[in-house]
């Protein structure tokens, strides 16, 4: 059978058309080796991962050994004031002493067998500073810098060692220690009841230290300190402390220059407590009624009232007078104005109120002159009864027993007369940001005294008179 014209004439030309057509090779072995190579990479990086992830397990539970002058991640800062001083006390210079103290503290725990959660380790023991080291009498105290490690965290502890005086770097044991504070200052206080102590306070290079006893308010409306710190260098004090229990906790206030940098309690006591239930406190609430004006303050409050105020201006109970100026109500809670003397000494106006539903507050901390403290009216501003409790334009006013009337006389305005009721008390208004003063006057137009209106206090932990806005003596 011949070909037909047609079958001669497509066969050469789909033949050479089909045969231009690139026809692409099976894909499956090419994918197949990639696939392989995948699997290969992916199980070598879990490999990898798996063995870094168990070493930072074990270099971060410290079961790996990571070495102390590997870089870390710093969790916690010490006070660079202390940490960049040079190192102070008779012991700066005993190397071999220091050398003998870091291989303890690297081989022991450096917290004395305790820490937060146990397992800190020391990190690099050549970086173990002494800060302060002295004899003082009977006592030998250092306060050693030491770098601690958790796996890849690290911090900065300051470590306070005490031991008898002369004590080789062996004897010294563990007696407190401080991360991360903000305060640039360390203390150290130890007493007993039986047996003498002593307290030490390292402050920045270049300041001065006091650590004071009880505070002793002047007739003239002054705060006074018994300093009974002694200088052992620059910003250091150190202080030795009587056998029987401290009546209240010396204060540490460390300064350089006019600049306050710290104040504080220095704890540590035992101290002599003012007991509520004692018979001088019996004997001082039943004085403190007489004279009183106004709403009756109940008793559970009003002795709560005054411990509160005995516990804030440090004063015992004994030889401390308490005279319940005025007693009403503010905010629909008991308020109340008293006052308290130690013998010879100045007049502290605490004014309060509050209840035991929602708390009381303190409004008032005022130190005045003996002389004429009775014959002063007292005015203290109003908080808002919120929880941000900002001043208001409102003043309590509190007249004295034999004023005919009061004025407050605001900047250079001229005086205006406060509305008083039967009980000598009432309100005014004053801009908070307004200085004033009230004057009070007697029957015959004489004046028996004058007060300036203090602003509202920022930060209560100071003494009365410790600050301008706690006293009208300048």
């Amino acid at each position: 059978m011949t070909e037909s014209f047609a079958d001669s004439t497509l066969s050469p030309a789909l033949w050479q058309a089909a045969h231009g057509v690139n026809v692409a090779e099976d894909p499956w072995p090419g994918f197949a080796r990639r696939e392989r190579r995948h699997r290969r990479t992916r199980l070598m990086r879990a490999v990898v991962a798996a063995a870094v992830g168990v070493a930072l397990v074990g270099v971060q539970t410290n079961v790996v050994p990571l070495p102390g002058w590997a870089p870390g991640i710093a969790v916690a800062a010490a006070p660079t004031a202390l940490l960049d001083a040079p190192p102070r006390g008779a012991l700066a210079g005993d190397q071999a002493w220091l050398d003998t103290l870091r291989a303890r503290i690297s081989t022991d725990s450096p917290l004395g067998g305790w820490s937060p959660d146990g397992i800190w380790k020391v990190g690099d023991r050549d970086r173990i500073r002494l800060l302060y080291g002295s004899d003082q009498p009977g006592q030998r105290v250092a306060l050693v810098a030491v770098p601690l490690r958790l796996g890849l965290l690290s911090k900065e502890a300051l470590v306070w060692y005490v031991g008898p005086a002369g004590a080789g770097a062996e004897q010294m044991r563990y007696a407190g220690h401080s991360e991360g504070v903000d305060d640039p200052v360390m203390t150290l206080m130890q007493a007993g009841p039986d047996r003498g102590g002593f307290a030490v306070v390292v402050g920045p290079a270049e300041s001065t230290v006091m650590i004071s006893g009880d505070p002793r308010y002047t007739p003239r409306g002054t705060l006074e300190y018994q300093d009974f710190a002694r200088a052992d260098g620059s910003g250091v004090g150190f202080a030795v402390l009587p056998p029987a229990p401290l009546r209240n906790e010396p204060v540490v206030r460390v300064s350089r220059g006019d600049q306050l940098l710290y104040q504080g309690g220095l704890g540590g006591g035992p101290y002599d407590a003012i007991d509520p239930t004692g018979p001088e406190m019996d004997v001082l609430l039943a004085a403190a009624r007489r004279g009183a004006r106004g709403t009756p303050v109940d008793d559970a409050s009003l002795r709560d009232f005054v411990q509160s105020a005995l516990l804030d201006s440090r004063l015992p109970a004994a030889g401390t007078t308490v005279r319940v100026r005025w007693s009403g109500s503010g905010h629909g809670q008991a308020a109340t104005l008293l006052t308290v003397q130690p013998a010879g000494g100045g007049v502290i106006a605490y004014a309060r109120h509050g209840d035991d539903r929602t708390g009381w507050w303190t409004d008032l901390r005022l130190l005045l002159p003996a002389e004429g403290a009775d014959q002063r009216p007292i005015g203290w501003r109003i908080r808002a009864d919120d929880g941000t409790r900002p001043p208001t334009d409102q003043v309590r006013v509190i007249a004295p027993p034999d004023a005919a009337r009061v004025t407050v006389t605001i900047g250079g305005a001229p005086p205006a007369t406060v509305t008083l009721d039967a009980s000598n008390a009432g309100i005014t208004r004053i801009p908070p940001d307004q200085p004033a003063t009230l004057t009070a006057y007697s029957t015959d137009g004489s004046v028996l005294g004058a007060t300036p209106v203090p602003p509202v206090e920022a930060d209560m932990s100071g003494l009365p008179g410790d600050s301008p806005a706690t006293r009208v003596t300048p």
